[in-house]
Order: structure tokens, then sequence, then C-alpha cells
């Protein structure tokens, strides 16, 4: 089928928004994806699952789902589940891998019995000792529910008091019951993209004093992306490879992004796996893409081919 060839597709539901503390990111995704297969001739529709249940993709004759529900209900196995019930072919990863990427803390366990590198970490509760938790993982370190996206929640701390600990671990906790604390890396923060089983230029990326939070990610002009990332092309090229392996052990397909930090000695840790990367003006994948020539419309269509061959699990 080339790239033109529209006619297999039938209807395509664009699934965004739903009812995640990332529905904002999720719709903004979604609006653009839609827009990007209808200019490719798609006939596509959106479909939030916060308005009407997803039952509902059976009753109004959808032939496949273009996922872009960001977080818990979309990112995590769940939806994937609906749709793999209803026999409907979908964009991404499946049930497992959805379920284990959205899982910071097991992400990390798999990761290191497969010698991907990750940074030192522990789970941390009101009873964790904060003392020996600094003694342990060192300052800075960062504090994150372990199931949310888009930096929701996530505390860095340069400090030990234990005050300012317990606040950010409260502040986490408010959305998810499940908190780590992790060890910062401090060094170039890295966008690796993955595609049809390849992995993408990587994206360096430069935030207003190295504070990529939710408004820097989304909405602010102030951070700067380099694609190509400026790297030695030996160094990105072993980055890459292990970027590959790091997706593949979670058992991810079709498309996702790996989060990575690269210190100056030339070390480099993974962070965390999406396996339902965003699609705004400001997300990575597109821009990852770009630096191949690929544009929106051309990598949204690219995504969707996915659901040609997928056979529902």
């Amino acid at each position: 089928m080339s790239e033109k060839d529209t006619t297999n597709f039938g209807k395509v539901a664009v699934l965004m928004g739903g009812r995640s503390a990332e529905r904002q990111v999720s719709l903004m995704s979604g609006r653009n994806v839609l827009s990007a297969l209808r200019a490719q001739g798609i006939d596509a529709h959106a479909f939030d699952p916060a308005e009407k249940p997803l039952w509902a993709l059976k009753d109004e004759g959808f032939a496949r789902a273009f996922n872009m529900l960001h977080g818990r209900g979309g990112e995590d196995g769940t939806v994937q589940a609906v749709l793999e019930l209803l026999g409907i072919p979908y964009t991404g990863s499946g049930v497992a891998a959805s379920a284990l990427a959205m899982d910071k803390w097991r992400t990390k366990m798999v990761w290191l019995s497969a010698g991907i590198p990750t940074p030192l970490y522990q789970v941390v509760d009101v009873h964790t000792d904060w003392a020996q938790l600094v003694k342990t993982l060192g300052l800075p370190l960062i504090l994150k529910p372990v199931h949310e996206g888009s930096s929701i929640g996530v505390t860095k701390i340069d400090c030990a008091d234990p005050q300012l600990l317990a606040k950010a671990y409260a502040e986490a906790a408010q959305h998810d019951s499940l908190v780590i604390a992790e060890a910062f890396i401090r060094g170039a923060e890295l966008a690796a993209a993955v595609l049809d089983d390849s992995a993408l230029p990587l994206v360096r990326i430069v935030a207003p004093d190295g504070n990529y939070d939710f408004e820097h990610k989304y909405f602010s002009d102030e951070t700067q992306y380099f694609c190509p990332s400026g790297l030695p092309e030996a160094l990105e090229e072993r980055i890459r490879a292990q970027v590959l392996a790091a997706f593949r052990v979670l058992g991810g397909r079709g498309y996702g992004r790996l989060d990575v930090m690269l210190r100056d000695d030339g070390q480099w840790f993974f962070l965390e796996a999406n396996t339902v990367p965003g699609m705004t003006t400001h997300s990575l994948v597109p821009m990852a893409a770009r630096a191949l020539g690929m544009s929106m419309e051309v990598l949204c269509l690219k995504i969707l081919k996915g659901t040609v061959s997928k056979h529902v699990e």
C-alpha cells in the first residue's frame, strides 16, 4: 500500500481526551493527529471516551482506532484491552507493554534485569526515613508518581530537609498511591523516538534552568530543541541501538518515545518509556521525524498503517 493509498483504512476513530490528568495534552495531540489524517484523505473522526462509552465505536462503524489518550485509562493497557475485546485494531503497543511502560517502578525492574541502565531509585511512602534516602540516592533527587506522565506530580529536591521531602512525597501521592524517589542525573536531556522498529534521530532538549516541567513541555517557547542532537555520531548510534533494546524488552511495538539522560562522562540512563507519546506542536516524536524529512501527515499515516497488518491479540 503506497503512502497515498487510503482505501483500506475505513472509518478511523482518533481517541482523545479521556478522564486522566493528561486530558488537556491528549486533546491537543488528538486534534493535531485528526487534522493530519484528514489532510491525507482519511475518514477520521474525534472520539472522546469521557463523552461516550468505548463500545460506541462498534455501533458507529469504526474500523480502527488511532489512540491519543495519554495517561491512565489510555496509555496503561486499559483502552487497549477494550479495543481487543471489540476486535478493533489500534495504533501503538499492546495491553501488556502498555501496562508495563506506564508503571515506572516495574519498568525499571525489567530494564535492570536486562542490563539497561536506569537511575538508582527507591519506592517511598509516609514511613520513609528521608535522611537515609538522601544517603542512598544522593542529591539532588526526584520524587514522582509511578503511574503519571507529562511531569505531573514531579518534584526535584536539592537539599536534605525532611519537611521538603515529605511535602514532595505528598504532592506525588496526590496523583498516585505509589511513589518513587530517583537519583537525579546531571547532563543532556534526550528524547529517543521509535518508529516501525527504527530509532529516530535523538532530540536534545535544553529547558530554562534545566527545568523541563509541564509548562516548558507543552506551552513555553523558551525551551530549545536540537535535532540533529549535536552529539558525536558514534555516541548517538550507540544510544539509539540501546533505545531499541529498551523498547523491545518492554514489549513495545509500532511507535513510542524513551526519555534518556546523558552525563558528561558519556554514560546514559533511561528514565521512562512512553507508549502513547504526545503529538502536540511542541512534541518530540514529530520533531525527530522531521529530521528525516517526514511531515506530521506522513508520520501519522505511517503510524496508522501499523493497524492494517496488526492482528488483534
